[in-house]
């Protein structure tokens, strides 16, 4: 064999190689903050450097880049919007037998009906659930304040409060406060929660989805009041700021997010892996005390101190909190709802 024909060789193999080696990364698409690898420590011990994380800020900028052809192998949207993923095929069954810790993930979150593929399948395995509310100052709001949604609403804290810009936040809570199902509209009742939503923009700094710039601002005592989610909270009494997190007259919003396996995924083994890791009770154990966010599994509640669960306001079974709060499901008219929302944020 010549030298030529050595190099010819060596390159021809080097290229064969090239996309098994590449496949052998996972890609993941997740919420920024859930990118840390405390959340996946058996994953990366077994795999080093063999995933790549890219992160969302909500779950319409998910949604619209996978649809738009980025397809990492496994994704972390929500459970409002898995309907909308498998409507536009972007999903494969995810096969709950190869799911350790299926049987310890709490029936409240397994049994939840879009998530269904049958045959023992699913289309999202739930792995985080936590609340929406209204983080407050409580050295600005008086003591007797009434414990409501409309705090958001309320012209003496005008230009001092902000909220969530996501169509299954601030839409849904305007839609409560009209005393409008939010989960199904008609025509009228979309024109009620328009108007409630154009009710609440003069009086708002600002629609984000930065809870980091919302903390800064409640810190600084910029804002008085804001729609947050769990972590917010914790952050900011972490840091001595006198917050509290309401438990709204109306109810709190009540979410849960998961992961999905894209339908061209290229890595499902290390998908399955990934998933399995996450969903030890080490992983779990972090995202409560950390975020404050409850985890899916009871075997990650197993591992949280009680006094701890209770300074978070976290029920041993989420069970019991959904029973007194607004979860997040799917909605029906959420396309119209979301281009309300864009209209009402640009004043019309």
């Amino acid at each position: 064999m010549t030298r030529t024909t050595l190099l010819l060789t060596a390159a021809a193999c080097a290229l064969a190689a090239a996309p098994a080696l590449a496949a052998d990364k996972l890609t993941y698409f997740t919420w920024s903050g859930y990118e840390l690898p405390v959340f996946h420590e058996s994953y990366t011990a077994a795999h080093p450097d063999a995933v790549d994380i890219s992160v969302f800020g909500d779950d319409d900028d998910a949604f619209t880049k996978v649809k738009a052809g980025f397809h990492p192998d496994l994704a972390h949207p929500c459970y409002d919007k898995i309907a909308r993923w498998n409507a536009e095929g972007l999903l494969q069954p995810i096969d709950t037998a190869k799911i350790a810790n299926w049987e310890h993930i709490f029936p409240a979150f397994r049994n939840l009906p879009d998530i269904q593929a049958g045959d023992g399948k699913v289309w999202m395995v739930p792995w985080d659930w936590g609340n929406t509310s209204v983080l407050y100052r409580t050295d600005m709001v008086a003591p007797d304040a009434e414990m409501s949604w409309n705090m958001l609403w309320d012209p003496q804290y005008a230009g001092r409060l902000a909220t969530i810009d996501a169509v299954h936040d601030t839409p849904l809570v305007a839609a409560v406060l009209a005393g409008v199902n939010p989960f199904d509209m008609t025509p009228a009742e979309m024109d009620k929660v328009a108007e409630k939503l154009r009710e609440q923009r003069p009086l708002l700094t600002t629609y984000t989805t930065d809870m980091t710039s919302i903390e800064q601002s409640l810190a600084s005592g910029e804002l008085v009041a804001a729609m947050t989610w769990n972590a917010s909270a914790v952050a900011l009494k972490g840091q001595g700021v006198p917050v509290e997190f309401m438990d709204p007259k109306e109810g709190m919003l009540t979410w849960t997010c998961g992961f999905v396996m894209l339908k061209d995924a290229k890595n499902p083994d290390l998908a399955y892996e990934f998933i399995n890791s996450a969903l030890e009770a080490g992983s779990g154990k972090h995202l409560i005390e950390a975020y404050g966010y409850g985890a899916s599994t009871d075997a990650a509640f197993g591992e949280v101190a009680p006094a701890k669960l209770e300074e978070l306001k976290l029920p041993a079974d989420p069970q019991k909190m959904l029973e007194t709060t607004i979860f997040t499901g799917p909605m029906k008219q959420n396309d119209d709802l979301a281009k309300m929302f864009e209209r009402v944020k640009a004043g019309g």
